[in-house]
């Protein structure tokens, strides 16, 4: 059995939950990990494994936008530690001597790899935007290719390439890359969707401030998580979060509205649900997310800045084609991606990689 070592990008728990999800797993079949993560990844996965924390160039977000300046000034921060970090994690490498690497957006896992000549596996979304080709409108050129090159220059030393979408375009020619639908989580997986008669509300960014005048003005029940309070106002319930009482939420409303989160969206269509999604401006992989949103019929993409009254009556009128094209949609990779890891850490590399 292997030795892995597994780097894990600290903030927003996707990363942490997409990692303990394969761990998990490949912990059943008798391979051995050491973690390296940071922040909100630090604690989910140090329940679980022994980790080690590293800090790692994060996204930073103030007052529902992306907070360059913040974002730059972590990333500095963390290219200055650059020389002292490897050379602590080469030492790690030497006492655990691992047989393979996986990074889900990871820094230094996959410098470290290299250097030591150890196979990295690179299980991400983000690397959909790198290792294909998109149709990208003018008004989000800057942002794309602002964030390739951050992909780049900061996230493209592992050797293969696994990008983890519910929209598979494929992979550029010569990339060393495969694409496979989403990694859901086994309580997502265990609940039956049903349809009811609520609408499921994440607050991501501030969606509700803004919008909750809209939501009032829709003789509908909104269940709005994310205030991490329960209370009921009107047609508004604000519900804290629980696993079990968001997952039964989700798996039974009408429709979901969030920001632009691709966790999110995979498991609400993997419900079946259409999708109202407000992404966070000037973060370029929820505007992704959400443009292959409306181009695929799964859902509209929508902004905060040019809210009007037709918004959710428009959006209601297209929910069964919407429901009709994400039934013929595949949105649960769990199979899929544990085979071809398997593959990779037999065979130090992905089969049939472009």
């Amino acid at each position: 059995m292997a030795r892995i070592l597994y780097g894990v990008h600290g903030t927003q728990h996707g990363h942490a939950i997409r990692a303990l999800i394969l761990a998990r797993h490949l912990k059943a079949l008798g391979h051995e990990f050491l973690f390296v993560s940071s922040e909100e990844g630090l604690q989910l996965v140090g329940r679980e494994f022994p980790v080690e924390r590293f800090e790692n160039p994060g996204t930073r977000y103030r007052n529902q936008r992306l907070d360059m300046p913040a974002t730059l000034k972590l990333a500095a921060r963390t290219l200055a530690k650059r020389p002292g970090e490897l050379a602590r994690l080469a030492g790690m490498i030497a006492e655990f001597r691992p047989d393979r690497a996986i990074s889900d957006y990871e820094y230094f896992v996959p410098i470290a790899a290299r250097r030591a000549g150890i196979p990295c596996l690179s299980i991400d979304h983000q690397h959909v935007v790198s290792c294909c080709d998109h149709d990208i409108p003018p008004r989000l050129w800057p942002d794309y290719w602002g964030i390739r090159a951050s992909i780049r220059f900061l996230f493209s030393a592992a050797t293969d390439y696994l990008a983890i979408s519910f929209f598979q375009p494929p992979p550029k020619p010569g990339a060393r890359a495969r694409i496979a639908p989403a990694i859901l989580r086994q309580s997502v997986r265990a609940k039956t969707p049903t349809r009811g008669g609520h609408i499921l509300v994440y607050q991501s960014c501030g969606i509700c401030d803004a919008f909750a005048p809209y939501l009032r003005a829709i003789d509908r029940e909104f269940r709005v998580y994310g205030y991490r309070m329960d209370k009921v106002d009107g047609n508004l319930t604000f519900r804290d979060y629980s696993e079990e009482g968001f997952l039964d939420d989700l798996a039974s409303c009408a429709y979901v509205i969030c920001g632009g989160s691709h966790n999110l969206m995979s498991e609400a269509l993997y419900y079946g649900k259409p999708v109202l999604s407000f992404p966070v401006p000037g973060a370029f992989e929820q505007q992704l997310n959400a443009l292959y949103l409306e181009r695929l019929g799964y859902g509209r993409s929508a902004s905060m800045e040019r809210l009007t009254p037709e918004l959710l009556p428009d959006f209601e009128k297209s929910l069964d084609a919407m429901r009709r094209r994400i039934a013929g949609g595949s949105f649960c990779g769990n199979e899929a991606v544990l085979a071809l890891v398997e593959d990779f850490l037999r065979d130090g590399a992905l089969p049939g990689r472009s």
